[in-house]
C-alpha cells in the first residue's frame, strides 16, 4: 500500500511538473528590423505545341506534360508582332513554339517559333 502512495504522488508531481508553462526567453532583439533578401522570380521558357491562337491570345499544350494545358495573352511589347502573324495566317494547330513567361502570369513575353502556312 505504501508503495502504491508513492507511485500516486509521484505520478502527480510529474504531472504537475509538465503541465506548468517555463517561459521562454526571446532569442533575438525584437527591436532590430530582419532583412531577408528578396530574389526576383526570373522567366522562364515553355515548350509548347499550339492549340488556338488569335490576335488576343495563344492557347497551348505543354510538351514534357500533355496535359497540361495555358492560356497566353500578349504583352504590350509583341501585340503588333502577333497581330501581323495572324494577318499572315497565324499559328496553326500542332506548331511548335516557345513561350517567355513569368512564372504565376499568364502574359507572354516572347513567342518564338515559326508559323506553318496556314490550310
Amino acid at each position: 500500500m505504501k508503495n502504491s502512495k508513492l507511485i500516486a504522488v509521484t505520478f502527480l508531481i510529474a504531472a504537475g511538473l509538465a503541465t506548468s508553462a517555463i517561459p521562454a526567453c526571446a532569442q533575438a532583439d525584437a527591436s532590430a528590423p530582419m532583412v531577408v533578401k528578396q530574389i526576383p522570380p526570373k522567366a522562364v521558357w515553355l515548350k509548347a505545341e499550339v492549340i488556338h491562337a488569335d490576335n488576343h491570345s495563344i492557347m497551348v499544350r505543354e510538351q514534357a506534360t500533355d496535359r497540361a494545358i495555358h492560356t497566353f495573352t500578349y504583352d504590350e511589347k509583341i501585340k503588333d508582332k502577333m497581330q501581323q502573324i495572324v494577318n499572315q495566317g497565324g499559328y496553326q494547330t500542332g506548331d511548335k513554339v516557345k513561350i517567355l513567361y513569368m512564372p504565376g502570369q499568364t502574359v507572354a513575353m516572347k513567342i518564338q517559333g515559326k508559323p506553318s502556312k496556314p490550310i
